[in-house]
């Protein structure tokens, strides 16, 4: 019988959490250390907003202090990439990157696609149905229009967007789907 005892359980559990956090954490590094650039490591109203943003979650002070020395340092470059790309259903997809290598990011993006029978859309294939809006936690893309799909469709977007979002390099994915 053994692992069945408290210690493991908790110890498990532990482990899933972390794994979560540490996701979370690596998106909002990467979120930190563009505006930190941006800004020059100056306060910015970029640089607050994404500080903010981590500070919800609990992140430590020292890992804050950290992302934005290390993306103020010369050398360092981070490049914000957006992708659109056609869903279930004909419904329009966003997706979002920060990313230090551009080839790496839109080879994990377009195997996802591929394995899900969808494929990279151009640049404004998507973009004319979504409007961009800035909101106090950064700018958002909200749809003009939205898109009904059945259930089975649902669901197959549902995967598809976990899947997106499981990429470290992935900050945002916006779909129309009603």
């Amino acid at each position: 019988m053994s692992g069945h005892n408290k210690w493991s359980q908790i110890k498990h559990k532990k482990d899933i959490t972390d794994a979560k956090k540490s996701k979370i954490f690596s998106k909002l590094v990467r979120f930190i250390s563009v505006e930190a650039k941006l800004s020059g490591g100056k306060d910015s109203p970029g640089l607050r907003a994404a500080i903010e943003k981590a500070k919800k979650v609990n992140m430590p002070g020292d890992v804050i202090e950290r992302a934005v020395k290390k993306a103020t340092e010369p050398g360092a470059h981070m490049d914000s990439i957006m992708y659109e790309t056609y869903g279930p259903g004909g419904v329009g997809i966003i997706i979002e990157t920060l990313t230090d290598s551009k080839n790496r990011t839109v080879q994990d993006i377009k195997h996802i696609l591929t394995k899900n029978g969808f494929e990279l859309g151009n640049i404004g294939s998507v973009a004319w149905s979504f409007v961009k809006e800035k909101t106090p936690e950064g700018i958002i893309w909200k749809p003009n229009m939205f898109i009904p799909i059945p259930d089975t469709d649902l669901e197959l977007l549902d995967k598809l967007v976990d899947e997106l979002e499981e990429l470290d390099d992935v900050q945002d994915v916006y779909t129309n789907a009603e």
